[in-house]
Protein backbone atom coordinates (compact mmCIF):
# COMPACT_ATOMS: atom_id res chain seq x y z
CA UNK A 1 0.00 0.00 0.00
CA UNK A 2 1.39 3.68 -0.82
CA UNK A 3 -0.23 5.88 1.17
CA UNK A 4 -1.09 9.42 -0.67
CA UNK A 5 0.25 12.48 0.51
CA UNK A 6 -0.66 16.06 0.55
CA UNK A 7 2.16 18.33 -0.13
CA UNK A 8 2.49 22.01 -0.28
CA UNK A 9 4.89 24.57 1.11
CA UNK A 10 2.69 24.83 4.59
CA UNK A 11 2.45 21.05 4.86
CA UNK A 12 2.90 17.25 4.03
CA UNK A 13 -0.02 15.05 5.21
CA UNK A 14 -1.11 11.39 4.33
CA UNK A 15 -4.29 11.56 2.70
CA UNK A 16 -6.12 8.82 4.98
CA UNK A 17 -5.67 9.18 8.65
CA UNK A 18 -7.40 7.55 11.16
CA UNK A 19 -10.64 9.93 13.20
CA UNK A 20 -10.71 9.19 17.14
CA UNK A 21 -13.95 11.38 18.23
CA UNK A 22 -15.94 9.80 19.94
CA UNK A 23 -13.53 6.86 21.45
CA UNK A 24 -12.26 6.57 24.80
CA UNK A 25 -9.96 5.12 26.97
CA UNK A 26 -8.58 1.13 25.99
CA UNK A 27 -10.75 1.37 23.14
CA UNK A 28 -9.52 4.37 21.62
CA UNK A 29 -5.84 2.95 22.62
CA UNK A 30 -6.30 -0.04 21.17
CA UNK A 31 -7.93 1.29 17.82
CA UNK A 32 -4.51 3.68 17.72
CA UNK A 33 -2.76 0.79 17.93
CA UNK A 34 -4.21 -0.98 15.52
CA UNK A 35 -4.96 1.59 12.68
CA UNK A 36 -0.68 2.59 13.00
CA UNK A 37 0.26 -1.20 12.78
CA UNK A 38 -1.80 -1.31 9.32
CA UNK A 39 -0.60 1.48 8.17
CA UNK A 40 -1.78 4.55 8.97
CA UNK A 41 0.11 7.33 9.38
CA UNK A 42 -2.48 10.18 10.21
CA UNK A 43 -3.81 9.89 13.74
CA UNK A 44 -7.11 13.01 14.58
CA UNK A 45 -7.43 14.43 17.96
CA UNK A 46 -9.00 16.93 19.73
CA UNK A 47 -8.99 18.39 23.30
CA UNK A 48 -12.44 18.12 23.62
CA UNK A 49 -12.42 14.84 22.54
CA UNK A 50 -11.51 13.90 25.81
CA UNK A 51 -8.87 11.00 24.74
CA UNK A 52 -5.60 12.95 23.80
CA UNK A 53 -4.01 10.91 26.81
CA UNK A 54 -5.68 7.21 25.03
CA UNK A 55 -3.96 8.58 21.36
CA UNK A 56 -1.00 9.30 23.14
CA UNK A 57 -0.64 5.67 24.56
CA UNK A 58 -1.86 4.24 21.37
CA UNK A 59 1.21 5.93 19.70
CA UNK A 60 3.37 4.85 22.37
CA UNK A 61 2.36 1.63 22.12
CA UNK A 62 2.91 1.44 18.34
CA UNK A 63 6.55 1.41 18.82
CA UNK A 64 7.28 3.72 15.71
CA UNK A 65 9.14 6.76 15.56
CA UNK A 66 7.35 9.93 15.98
CA UNK A 67 8.36 11.43 13.06
CA UNK A 68 6.35 8.64 10.94
CA UNK A 69 3.02 9.51 12.82
CA UNK A 70 1.07 12.69 11.29
CA UNK A 71 -0.79 13.94 14.67
CA UNK A 72 -3.65 16.39 14.52
CA UNK A 73 -4.92 18.22 17.63
CA UNK A 74 -7.65 20.64 17.95
CA UNK A 75 -8.20 23.64 21.03
CA UNK A 76 -11.60 24.39 22.26
CA UNK A 77 -13.65 26.97 21.03
CA UNK A 78 -13.70 28.95 24.65
CA UNK A 79 -10.21 30.07 23.87
CA UNK A 80 -10.41 33.30 22.37
CA UNK A 81 -7.17 34.22 21.87
CA UNK A 82 -3.30 33.33 21.84
CA UNK A 83 -2.89 33.00 25.92
CA UNK A 84 -5.50 30.83 26.64
CA UNK A 85 -5.09 28.43 23.04
CA UNK A 86 -1.55 28.81 24.47
CA UNK A 87 -2.14 27.16 27.63
CA UNK A 88 -4.76 24.43 26.82
CA UNK A 89 -2.16 23.62 23.78
CA UNK A 90 0.57 22.91 27.02
CA UNK A 91 -1.69 20.92 28.63
CA UNK A 92 -2.64 18.73 24.85
CA UNK A 93 0.86 17.96 24.82
CA UNK A 94 1.26 16.83 27.97
CA UNK A 95 -1.60 14.51 27.73
CA UNK A 96 -0.29 13.43 24.15
CA UNK A 97 3.09 12.75 25.70
CA UNK A 98 4.49 13.92 22.67
CA UNK A 99 6.76 17.24 22.36
CA UNK A 100 5.46 18.29 19.27
CA UNK A 101 1.88 17.90 16.65
CA UNK A 102 2.20 18.09 13.22
CA UNK A 103 -1.11 20.21 12.75
CA UNK A 104 -2.61 22.16 15.59
CA UNK A 105 -6.20 23.94 14.59
CA UNK A 106 -8.74 26.01 16.36
CA UNK A 107 -11.91 23.39 16.56
CA UNK A 108 -14.41 25.92 16.16
CA UNK A 109 -14.98 29.41 16.00
CA UNK A 110 -16.70 31.47 18.53
CA UNK A 111 -17.81 35.00 18.92
CA UNK A 112 -15.79 35.68 21.60
CA UNK A 113 -13.11 34.34 19.03
CA UNK A 114 -10.13 37.37 19.05
CA UNK A 115 -8.98 36.26 15.80
CA UNK A 116 -5.88 37.94 14.89
CA UNK A 117 -4.70 37.18 18.20
CA UNK A 118 -5.55 33.63 18.47
CA UNK A 119 -3.88 32.97 14.94
CA UNK A 120 -1.00 35.21 16.05
CA UNK A 121 -0.59 32.49 19.21
CA UNK A 122 -0.79 29.61 16.93
CA UNK A 123 1.97 30.91 14.20
CA UNK A 124 4.08 31.58 17.65
CA UNK A 125 3.66 27.75 18.91
CA UNK A 126 4.45 27.17 15.01
CA UNK A 127 7.50 29.32 14.99
CA UNK A 128 8.69 26.86 18.83
CA UNK A 129 8.83 24.14 16.65
CA UNK A 130 5.64 22.33 18.91
CA UNK A 131 3.23 22.36 16.34
CA UNK A 132 4.74 21.91 12.12
CA UNK A 133 1.61 23.67 11.17
CA UNK A 134 -1.63 25.04 11.75
CA UNK A 135 -5.09 25.55 10.75
CA UNK A 136 -8.44 25.93 11.93
CA UNK A 137 -11.88 23.70 11.81
CA UNK A 138 -15.51 24.24 11.30
CA UNK A 139 -14.46 27.89 9.67
CA UNK A 140 -17.42 29.09 6.99
CA UNK A 141 -16.40 30.66 3.67
CA UNK A 142 -15.92 34.64 4.37
CA UNK A 143 -14.31 33.85 7.76
CA UNK A 144 -12.02 31.40 6.54
CA UNK A 145 -11.57 34.16 4.02
CA UNK A 146 -10.67 36.75 7.13
CA UNK A 147 -8.32 33.87 8.65
CA UNK A 148 -6.40 33.66 5.95
CA UNK A 149 -5.98 37.13 5.23
CA UNK A 150 -4.02 37.75 8.78
CA UNK A 151 -1.42 36.09 6.35
CA UNK A 152 -0.23 33.17 9.27
CA UNK A 153 0.44 30.78 6.66
CA UNK A 154 -2.46 28.23 7.39
CA UNK A 155 -2.45 25.02 6.01
CA UNK A 156 -5.23 22.95 6.42
CA UNK A 157 -9.38 23.27 6.86
CA UNK A 158 -11.15 20.80 8.95
CA UNK A 159 -14.60 20.84 8.16
CA UNK A 160 -17.72 17.92 7.70
CA UNK A 161 -16.78 16.97 4.04
CA UNK A 162 -18.73 13.86 2.02
CA UNK A 163 -20.64 13.14 -1.10
CA UNK A 164 -23.68 14.39 0.68
CA UNK A 165 -22.60 17.70 1.08
CA UNK A 166 -21.61 20.52 -1.65
CA UNK A 167 -18.38 21.67 0.09
CA UNK A 168 -17.10 23.16 -3.33
CA UNK A 169 -17.19 26.69 -2.14
CA UNK A 170 -14.49 25.94 0.85
CA UNK A 171 -12.64 23.71 -1.06
CA UNK A 172 -12.09 26.16 -4.07
CA UNK A 173 -11.03 29.21 -1.06
CA UNK A 174 -8.06 26.55 0.36
CA UNK A 175 -6.93 24.90 -3.26
CA UNK A 176 -6.69 29.31 -4.38
CA UNK A 177 -4.46 29.76 -0.55
CA UNK A 178 -2.50 26.40 -0.92
CA UNK A 179 -4.40 24.65 1.65
CA UNK A 180 -5.13 21.51 1.87
CA UNK A 181 -9.12 20.25 3.16
CA UNK A 182 -9.44 17.31 6.07
CA UNK A 183 -12.83 16.06 5.56
CA UNK A 184 -14.30 14.87 8.70
CA UNK A 185 -17.43 12.42 8.80
CA UNK A 186 -16.14 11.51 5.61
CA UNK A 187 -18.78 8.54 5.37
CA UNK A 188 -21.96 11.73 6.02
CA UNK A 189 -21.99 9.79 9.09
CA UNK A 190 -22.27 6.42 7.74
CA UNK A 191 -25.31 7.80 5.89
CA UNK A 192 -23.12 8.11 2.09
CA UNK A 193 -23.20 4.07 1.85
CA UNK A 194 -26.68 4.00 2.06
CA UNK A 195 -27.21 5.98 -1.30
CA UNK A 196 -28.16 3.14 -3.70
CA UNK A 197 -25.43 5.14 -6.17
CA UNK A 198 -22.76 4.57 -4.20
CA UNK A 199 -23.73 0.93 -3.57
CA UNK A 200 -24.33 -0.18 -7.64
CA UNK A 201 -20.61 1.62 -8.05
CA UNK A 202 -19.64 -0.47 -5.34
CA UNK A 203 -21.11 -3.82 -7.03
CA UNK A 204 -19.29 -2.83 -9.63
CA UNK A 205 -15.94 -2.89 -8.78
CA UNK A 206 -16.16 -5.27 -6.17
CA UNK A 207 -15.67 -2.82 -3.22
CA UNK A 208 -18.33 -1.66 -0.53
CA UNK A 209 -20.22 1.37 -0.47
CA UNK A 210 -18.04 3.33 2.08
CA UNK A 211 -14.37 2.18 0.52
CA UNK A 212 -16.58 4.30 -2.62
CA UNK A 213 -17.60 7.09 -0.58
CA UNK A 214 -13.79 7.60 0.53
CA UNK A 215 -12.47 6.97 -3.04
CA UNK A 216 -14.20 9.50 -4.15
CA UNK A 217 -12.94 12.44 -1.59
CA UNK A 218 -9.47 10.99 -2.89
CA UNK A 219 -10.31 11.43 -6.47
CA UNK A 220 -10.71 15.44 -5.30
CA UNK A 221 -7.17 16.65 -5.29
CA UNK A 222 -5.94 18.46 -1.90
CA UNK A 223 -8.47 16.55 0.17
CA UNK A 224 -7.52 14.38 2.91
CA UNK A 225 -10.05 12.37 5.07
CA UNK A 226 -10.22 10.97 8.89
CA UNK A 227 -12.78 8.31 9.09
CA UNK A 228 -13.51 6.94 12.58
CA UNK A 229 -12.90 3.29 13.04
CA UNK A 230 -12.43 1.29 16.12
CA UNK A 231 -12.27 -2.23 14.78
CA UNK A 232 -9.41 -3.63 13.05
CA UNK A 233 -11.53 -5.22 10.35
CA UNK A 234 -13.20 -1.32 9.48
CA UNK A 235 -9.61 0.25 9.46
CA UNK A 236 -8.27 -2.48 6.78
CA UNK A 237 -11.64 -1.57 4.88
CA UNK A 238 -10.99 2.45 4.60
CA UNK A 239 -7.55 1.98 4.13
CA UNK A 240 -8.77 -0.48 1.02
CA UNK A 241 -10.48 2.46 -0.44
CA UNK A 242 -6.67 3.76 -1.40
CA UNK A 243 -6.58 1.10 -4.30
CA UNK A 244 -10.31 1.38 -5.67
CA UNK A 245 -10.05 4.05 -8.80
CA UNK A 246 -13.61 5.45 -9.35
CA UNK A 247 -14.12 5.74 -13.47
CA UNK A 248 -15.89 8.96 -15.00
CA UNK A 249 -19.14 7.55 -14.89
CA UNK A 250 -18.89 6.62 -11.54
CA UNK A 251 -17.36 10.21 -10.34
CA UNK A 252 -20.44 11.37 -12.37
CA UNK A 253 -23.17 9.42 -10.71
CA UNK A 254 -21.78 10.80 -7.44
CA UNK A 255 -21.64 14.36 -8.63
CA UNK A 256 -25.51 13.89 -9.27
CA UNK A 257 -26.56 13.03 -5.60
CA UNK A 258 -28.00 16.29 -3.40
CA UNK A 259 -25.38 18.11 -2.00
CA UNK A 260 -27.39 19.20 1.05
CA UNK A 261 -27.05 16.91 3.88
CA UNK A 262 -25.03 18.50 6.66
CA UNK A 263 -24.90 15.80 9.52
CA UNK A 264 -22.70 17.97 12.49
CA UNK A 265 -24.39 20.95 13.17
CA UNK A 266 -24.47 21.47 17.05
CA UNK A 267 -26.08 25.03 18.27
CA UNK A 268 -22.61 27.15 18.64
CA UNK A 269 -22.26 26.32 14.80
CA UNK A 270 -21.28 29.49 12.56
CA UNK A 271 -23.54 30.61 9.49
CA UNK A 272 -22.34 28.27 7.22
CA UNK A 273 -23.44 30.09 4.37
CA UNK A 274 -23.01 33.67 5.76
CA UNK A 275 -20.40 33.43 7.99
Amino acid sequence: MDMPVIESPNIRMPRLGLGTWPMKGAECTAAVESALSLGYRHIDTAEMYGNEEAVGLGLAGAGLPRGEIFLTTKIWNDKPNGAAIRTAFDASLKRLATPYVDLLLIHWPSPELDLPDALAGLAAIRAEGRAKAIGVSNFPPKLLQRAIDQGVGLACLQVECHALLDQSKLLEICRANGMALTAYSPLGKGKAPDEPALQAIAKKHGATAAQVALAWLLAQPGVAMVPKAASPARQAENLAALDLKLDASDLAAIAALPKDRRFVNPGMAPDWVNG
